[in-house]
């Protein structure tokens, strides 16, 4: 499987502060559930790469 391979998958993510002090990616499809944890700097690089991700999106669909 690739990035451009489509899946018909249903599911959901939200993404939110821990207690911890780290930013958590919760991703919950039918029978899983990810918890991913990031320190802030991680979930900024992150940040970074999917608003480089739409503007390249863009360019393709513009």
């Amino acid at each position: 499987m690739s990035i451009n391979t489509e899946r018909d998958i249903e599911a959901n993510l939200q993404i939110g502060p821990t207690d911890k002090g780290m930013v958590r990616l919760f991703i919950e499809a039918p029978g899983v559930e990810i918890p991913m944890d990031f320190d802030p700097e991680e979930a900024e690089e992150i940040a970074e790469e999917i608003r480089a991700a739409a503007q390249a999106a863009r360019a393709v669909t513009g």
